[in-house]
């Protein structure tokens, strides 16, 4: 049976330092989407605001809420990871969920600008968090829910 990850929404934080270029990070952002989600169907939110020294940073908000937008920016996310970023969210799945049944994964900006998506614990990164419907709504019910989903073949 295929194990697909039910999730309430999905929403993506990343930060455009003054040092980038605004386009290119979008383009960064884009390589998580896969391409039957409409730009429409993304709720975009930039917060125009200061770093620690006074520089100006944007901040880039971007939330799927639509269960069939939801459902295939999963099934796609889980295309694009691979076997060995997969084994270790597995792993982690612990202490990336929190106890309001959110999983927070952290993407390379500049691999994923290159079109690669790859799992990295760093700073200059792609955040995405996950808000996963599980029952009874525990953090242990998605910890469960995120390892089978990882560790299913097919879904």
């Amino acid at each position: 049976m295929v194990k697909r990850l039910q999730a309430h929404s999905v929403k993506i934080r990343t930060f455009i330092h003054a040092t980038e270029d605004p386009e290119k990070v979008l383009e960064a952002l884009e390589t998580l989407f896969p391409d039957d989600v409409s730009p429409k169907d993304v709720e975009f939110e930039v917060i125009e605001t200061e770093g620690y020294f006074g520089n100006p940073i944007l901040v880039v908000d971007a939330e799927l809420r639509r269960s069939k937008n939801v459902r295939k920016f999963l099934e796609n996310l889980k295309k694009l990871l691979s076997e060995e970023d997969k084994a270790y969210l597995v792993e982690h799945a612990e202490e990336k969920v929190d106890e309001t049944g959110t999983f927070y994964i952290r993407f390379d900006k500049q691999k994923a600008y290159l079109g690669e998506v790859k799992v990295t614990e760093g700073e200059d990164v792609i955040h995405v968090r996950i808000k996963v419907k599980a029952f009874p709504m525990k953090k242990e019910s998605v910890v469960k829910a995120v390892r089978e989903w990882l560790s299913d073949e097919d879904g």
